[in-house]
Protein backbone atom coordinates (compact mmCIF):
# COMPACT_ATOMS: atom_id res chain seq x y z
CA UNK A 1 0.00 0.00 0.00
CA UNK A 2 1.46 3.33 -1.03
CA UNK A 3 0.42 6.75 0.20
CA UNK A 4 1.27 9.97 -1.58
CA UNK A 5 2.87 12.59 0.63
CA UNK A 6 1.21 15.73 -0.77
CA UNK A 7 -2.43 14.70 -0.13
CA UNK A 8 -1.52 13.58 3.38
CA UNK A 9 0.16 16.90 4.18
CA UNK A 10 -2.82 18.76 2.72
CA UNK A 11 -5.26 16.77 4.84
CA UNK A 12 -3.32 17.39 8.05
CA UNK A 13 -2.96 21.08 7.22
CA UNK A 14 -6.68 21.40 6.53
CA UNK A 15 -7.60 19.81 9.84
CA UNK A 16 -5.16 22.05 11.73
CA UNK A 17 -6.54 25.15 10.00
CA UNK A 18 -10.08 24.16 11.01
CA UNK A 19 -9.02 23.61 14.62
CA UNK A 20 -6.71 26.62 15.00
CA UNK A 21 -7.30 29.24 12.27
CA UNK A 22 -4.35 31.36 13.46
CA UNK A 23 -2.01 28.62 12.21
CA UNK A 24 -3.00 29.30 8.59
CA UNK A 25 -0.03 31.56 7.80
CA UNK A 26 2.50 29.16 9.31
CA UNK A 27 0.99 26.08 7.69
CA UNK A 28 0.94 27.70 4.25
CA UNK A 29 4.51 28.97 4.64
CA UNK A 30 5.85 25.58 5.75
CA UNK A 31 3.92 23.82 2.99
CA UNK A 32 5.33 26.13 0.33
CA UNK A 33 8.87 25.73 1.65
CA UNK A 34 8.58 21.94 1.61
CA UNK A 35 7.12 21.89 -1.92
CA UNK A 36 9.88 24.25 -3.07
CA UNK A 37 12.61 22.08 -1.58
CA UNK A 38 11.16 18.94 -3.12
CA UNK A 39 10.93 20.75 -6.46
CA UNK A 40 14.56 21.87 -6.27
CA UNK A 41 16.13 18.66 -5.03
CA UNK A 42 13.64 16.11 -6.33
CA UNK A 43 12.32 13.17 -4.39
CA UNK A 44 15.76 11.58 -4.02
CA UNK A 45 16.59 13.17 -0.68
CA UNK A 46 18.58 10.76 1.52
CA UNK A 47 17.89 11.57 5.17
CA UNK A 48 20.02 8.79 6.63
CA UNK A 49 23.58 9.61 7.71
Amino acid sequence: MTLALTPLISLIAGILILLVPRLLNYIVAIYLIIIGLVGLFGTHINLTP
